[in-house]
């Protein structure tokens, strides 16, 4: 009796093990490409909506940007969304990535700006830096975008791969030993 049940074990830990490997592969072969492709949907989608007017964050890019010289708010605005859809439309081509992350980059600064120039705004009453408010979440929840974009950037450079895709996970080829 205790010698079926240790096989039955064994069967379901090896049919676990059969799935698990299925879905990682999957998951390593189209991960990054699709976490690519959903940054520059994402940024194309958002960064059309402030040109024309149609953005929920619109005003506090307006409050945000009141200050800097050059173009009043609404110029900014426009600016500020045509940007995006430029780091989108990178992301999508991934001959210019580089580009799209040094965007995306750039663009951070500014969107973590009103945490800092707008604390009233961006957190709860006494609540700095702990209780964020709807729009300091909003903002906040950019670090998972950077964490995004540095993960798809450590693809720029990928060498030819070592296994297939039914060997395993694909590894980089190390440069050679001198």
């Amino acid at each position: 009796m205790a010698s079926t049940v240790h096989h039955a074990r064994l069967g379901l830990v090896a049919r676990f093990d059969r799935i698990d490997r299925w879905l990682s592969l999957r998951m390593a072969r189209w991960g990054v490409a699709l976490l690519r492709s959903t940054l520059g949907i994402v940024f194309i989608w958002f960064g059309l909506l402030k040109p024309l007017g149609l953005s929920a964050a619109e005003p506090l890019v307006l409050a945000t940007v009141a200050w800097m010289p050059l173009f009043d708010a609404q110029t900014w605005l426009a600016v500020i969304g045509w940007w995006e859809v430029a780091i989108g439309v990178t992301f999508l081509i991934p001959q210019t990535l580089r580009i799209a992350i040094a965007l995306l980059f750039l663009q951070m600064v500014g969107a973590f700006m009103p945490l800092v120039i707008l604390s009233e705004v961006t957190f709860q009453s006494g609540g700095v830096p702990f209780a964020p408010t709807m729009e300091g979440q909003y903002i906040i929840k950019n670090l998972v975008i950077i964490a995004a974009a540095l993960a798809v950037g450590g693809t720029v450079r990928a060498g030819p791969r070592l296994s297939s895709p039914a060997a395993g996970p694909s590894t980089p080829a190390s440069p050679p030993r001198r």
